[in-house]
């Protein structure tokens, strides 16, 4: 193409994004050190549900609404006592004040469709055990290249 050459794309087309697969690290642990780390998981795979806790910070907030910007359809991982699980956000974020909810520092939900039974660690993506490797509790996007695509074929492989 010439140089100095624009060329207009019309609003109707796909943009990048809409190609990318969304998947986030859901580690679902509370930020708080006086709380279990597994009732989170716990209650959120009981439940199906994905979410955080408290937010205390304006970083926190940020994430929060991340979270419940996230489209419905988007991959989310997670990591119990018994290995990785994968899941599908399905609804609205809501605030659950309940009693069980504060406990585990669960209370910024949202509807998750979960894979029944943990992943084989043979079927979780390279990209998500680096993003879980790394440590911390945030919710974050998986954003390297290929996690979203390589999430996709393992839920398309069982959820079937």
């Amino acid at each position: 193409m010439p140089s100095g050459v624009r060329v207009q794309i019309p609003p109707s087309a796909p943009s990048y994004a809409s190609f990318v697969t969304d998947v986030y690290r859901a580690p679902m642990r509370s930020r708080r050190d006086d709380i279990d780390p597994r009732l989170a998981v716990e209650r959120a795979l009981e439940l199906g549900l994905c979410g955080m806790g408290t937010t205390d910070d304006v970083r926190a907030e940020r994430r929060l609404e991340r979270f419940a910007a996230a489209p419905e359809g988007t991959y989310v991982w997670t990591r119990g006592p018994n290995g990785f699980h994968l899941g599908r956000l399905t609804g609205p974020c809501r605030r659950d004040d309940s009693v069980a909810a504060v406990a585990a520092d669960l209370v910024h939900v949202r509807p998750c469709e979960w894979i029944d039974e943990p992943v084989d660690a043979a079927l979780v993506p390279e990209q998500v055990s680096y993003a879980f490797s790394r440590g911390g509790r945030n919710l974050q996007r998986i954003g390297t290249l290929g996690a979203g695509e390589a999430t996709r074929h393992t839920w398309d492989s069982l959820a079937a």
